[in-house]
């Protein structure tokens, strides 16, 4: 399944939801997984309720530079409110979120290529270029989360 590696580093860091290390985040290990699984699932149901139809490909300098480097830089990107976590962490709802974010992946296979969704900055997305997007969105998260425990 795609993303099966990033939800598991995801699942094995909540033991260590509370740390913080100013230096790297002002943003604890718990608030990088919660968003990343906000993402995950919000972008899995705008593919799901998205019209293939309406996919149109359109060069986009951002997406590419990203895409060809496999890199997001570090504190350059605003997200959306519906994708930042509450100011309240909960395990519970963490788990919560990483058994929704298996069940979309699974049911987001079996979408047609040209389903989409919308990027702030990089435009709109086919189902190819999405798990790229969450690929490497997911592992900037994760990356931060190792700085932080380093």
């Amino acid at each position: 399944m795609l993303l099966q590696k990033e939800l598991n580093q995801l699942e094995e860091y909540i033991n260590s939801f509370e740390k913080i290390n100013p230096s790297i985040s002002s943003k604890s290990i718990g608030w990088h997984i919660d968003h990343s699984l906000k993402v995950i699932n919000s972008v899995v149901n705008a593919l799901k309720e998205s019209d293939p139809t309406a996919y149109k490909w359109k060069f986009n300098f951002v997406r590419s530079f990203v895409y060809t480097f496999n890199y997001f830089p570090r504190g350059k990107g605003k997200s959306p409110k519906r994708v930042l976590p509450p100011k309240e962490l909960i395990k519970e709802d963490i788990f919560d979120q990483i058994v929704q974010a298996k069940l979309n992946l699974e049911i987001v296979i079996a979408l047609p290529a040209k389903s989409n969704f919308k990027h702030p900055y990089f435009g709109r997305l086919n189902l190819r270029q999405t798990f790229k997007f969450l690929r490497l969105h997911t592992n900037h998260h994760l990356k931060i989360c190792r700085d932080i425990l380093i």
